[in-house]
């Protein structure tokens, strides 16, 4: 049973668990600007600094992330205004707001020390400094770990030395407590300096002692500004028996990722957890931030879901754009 079949059974599981690098392609117009898929290169100067990079509310302006991937979970940079359409409460909006920058981040790192991570801990700790190795001067980071109940080891800093030294010493017992730590870590965010917010979960199961349930989880992430990537390390199938809370793990990460515009990388393989640390990196640092004033009532204190679709131009492989799922407006 592969992966993407255990993801599905996984995913029906949390809810009822929950009763709750590259190539460049080049347009044929002549005006056409040029699209890249391309990976993250180190920066080595100060970070661009412009326009609030994230979902919010400011007057009667919405601005809304957007990553592009192709199939290989590339990131594609260079698409213009005009192969985006995007919807709030399913009218569709003109985007008066396009920007495409590389801004600094306040960064949540959301560890596992479960009593199952034993065996993964050092090759998890190598992922996240290769992570932080991609980051921004500006960017600054926080740490939480979980196990028997979430602890905030280091408050945002952008000092990478302190990140890094807490690192060497987490050691892993204990059950795991995950909706706990992100709830925590949002918490944090509360001391964030920059305006764009994302998260990096990397965890090998589900939650078995967390206090918050799952629906409280998710009334937080709707009402946060903040990005969520997971890396899930699963044991390949068969290797040992899982409880359900283990086996629903996938479900729940890739829930908690999608629903504020990431995703979850499942990795079976622990060789491939740096590889895919820094495909996160170089997703948060190639996103679009679409900005519209919604026509109609807005101020109305509820729930708007957003939906964004791509119209690329020709010549180009399948894309798909990653986006929060939608924001609280405020209220008159």
């Amino acid at each position: 049973m592969g992966w993407k079949l255990r993801l599905i059974l996984s995913t029906a599981l949390a809810m009822f668990v929950a009763a709750g690098g590259w190539l460049v392609f080049s347009q044929s117009r002549a005006e056409a600007q040029e699209v890249h898929i391309q990976p993250r290169t180190h920066l080595t100067g100060p970070a661009t600094t412009g326009s609030a990079e994230r979902l919010r509310v400011d007057s009667d302006l919405v601005l809304i992330p957007v990553v592009v991937t192709d199939q290989q979970d590339r990131s594609v940079t260079g698409l213009g205004r005009e192969y985006f359409r995007l919807w709030d409460q399913k009218t569709e909006q003109t985007i008066s707001h396009f920007t495409a920058e590389d801004t600094p981040v306040s960064i949540g790192l959301v560890f596992d020390c479960s009593r199952s991570m034993a065996d993964k801990l050092t090759r998890s700790r190598a992922a996240v400094a290769e992570f932080i190795r991609t980051a921004n001067p500006q960017d600054e980071f926080s740490l939480v770990r979980f196990s028997d109940r979430a602890e905030l080891v280091q408050g945002f800093t952008n000092n990478l030395a302190d990140i890094q030294n807490r690192m060497i010493f987490l050691q892993a017992n204990g059950s795991t407590a995950l909706l706990d730590a992100v709830v925590l870590s949002l918490n944090e965010m509360r001391h964030a300096k920059n305006q764009r917010k994302a998260m990096l979960i990397i965890s090998d199961g589900g939650d078995n002692n967390s206090r918050y349930s799952i629906r409280e989880m998710r009334d937080r992430l709707k009402e946060a500004d903040v990005q969520i990537y997971s890396i899930g390390i699963m044991e390949p199938f068969g290797a040992r028996l899982l409880s359900p809370e283990e086996d629903a793990g996938p479900g729940l990460l890739d829930d908690i990722a999608r629903q504020t515009g990431g995703r979850l990388f499942v990795v079976d393989d622990l060789n491939e957890l740096t590889r895919v640390a820094i495909k996160i990196g170089a997703a948060l640092r190639n996103q679009y931030v679409l900005g519209y004033v919604p026509t109609g009532e807005m101020r109305d204190g509820k729930y708007h879901r957003v939906e964004v679709k791509l119209n690329p131009p020709k010549g180009l492989p399948p894309l798909r754009a990653s986006f929060r799922s939608g924001y609280f407006a405020p209220a008159n």
